[in-house]
């Protein structure tokens, strides 16, 4: 037989199989779209859940007590600061920070700072 007989054989039978072969790989490429699209429905359902999380971190401030609004200097349309901030606020306090360091961790004016020290019964 003849070398180029050989290589003729070689491919036919390659081209045969390919076509078997190739369904194979459909099969892997569908659960891989499926499994993408799956990742996509769960990332976005997290990404909901996370911005609600943070609604509700935003919305979820506590009235303070009557005797904590008397102990405050009267503030014109003040926007409430979030217990977290709060907490974060004496933490530092308690560590030594100073309250123009600790305005500025906290986003917060001086002002605001001594205001939410004196509402604990912190003094300054």
């Amino acid at each position: 037989m003849d070398i180029s007989m050989i290589l003729l054989i070689i491919g036919l039978i390659s081209i045969i199989a390919s076509f078997f072969i190739g369904n194979y790989s459909n099969k892997h490429a569908d659960e891989l779209e499926k499994v993408s699209i799956s990742l996509h429905e769960e990332t976005n359902g997290l990404k909901k859940r996370i911005r609600i999380v943070e609604e509700e971190l935003m919305i979820g401030t506590q009235p303070m007590t009557s005797v904590n609004k008397r102990k405050m200097a009267p503030q014109p349309k003040a926007k409430p600061i979030h217990n977290i901030i709060i907490s974060q606020i004496l933490s530092l306090h308690s560590q030594g920070y100073s309250v123009n360091e600790i305005a500025k961790r906290s986003s917060l004016s001086n002002e605001e700072v001594i205001t939410v020290l004196h509402s604990k019964g912190v003094t300054t």
